[in-house]
């Protein structure tokens, strides 16, 4: 008699362990998979800016005078500042900027014992630029209208002035060492175009190498 009670108590427990066990099994819960993370850029060269540059110039003018035509090379230093502003969009930076400058590149001549100073002094320009950014690092291209004031300064006499007015083009980097401090290595061309000074008439060109520093607001 009691065999068949024992015998049915451990069917009982077996399917009651069973049961729990697999409430067990169907109420375990897995940590979800983590999630990937996206990169965020740690610099972005969007706003405006402010520096100062300087560097060496390399020129050409031709003159052309009652038939008679002569090449001079006007060689020199440039220093001054610029201010611009930038938009970036992804790695690609577009913006607007003006330069302001002082050149040294005179030459002397002494004609009859009267000497002549012939020049450039201030000169500017107003540019779009294209970048693309390696987060820090800004490789760009620039171009745009350009102009430079040149002089013929006779001893004794007046000094001529006529502001020579063309295109500029180049290419640079510029490399942010903080949030707001970059500095700056450029090339560019600037072609003048010719003016008559001083009786005789001058076409100019230009080729100058600046490294400066910036400051990003």
């Amino acid at each position: 008699m009691f065999k068949p009670i024992i015998a049915s108590a451990v069917i009982a427990s077996a399917f009651a362990f069973s049961a729990h066990a697999a409430d067990m099994v169907t109420q375990t819960e897995y940590a979800p998979a983590p999630v990937e993370q996206t990169t965020v850029p740690l610099f972005t060269w969007s706003g405006g800016y402010v520096g100062l540059q300087g560097g060496g110039t390399w020129a050409n003018a031709d003159f052309a005078s009652g038939g008679l035509t002569a090449e001079e090379d006007f060689n020199g230093g440039i220093f001054g500042g610029f201010v611009g502003a930038n938009m970036q969009s992804g790695n690609f930076v577009y913006g607007i900027e003006g330069d302001l400058n002082y050149n040294w590149n005179s030459n002397t001549y002494t004609l009859f014992g009267t000497e002549t100073e012939v020049g450039t002094d201030v000169s500017g320009s107003v540019r779009g630029r294209l970048g693309y950014a390696f987060d820090n690092a800004l490789l760009y291209a620039t171009g745009g209208w350009t102009a430079a004031r040149g002089y013929v300064d006779v001893t004794g006499g007046d000094k001529e002035t006529e502001t020579f007015n063309g295109f500029t083009v180049g290419a640079g980097v510029d490399y942010a060492f903080t949030d707001t401090l970059f500095g700056r290595a450029e090339y560019r061309y600037n072609n003048y175009g010719d003016r008559d000074i001083g009786g005789t008439n001058v076409d100019f060109d230009q080729h100058a190498v600046t490294v400066g520093f910036g400051m990003k607001f």
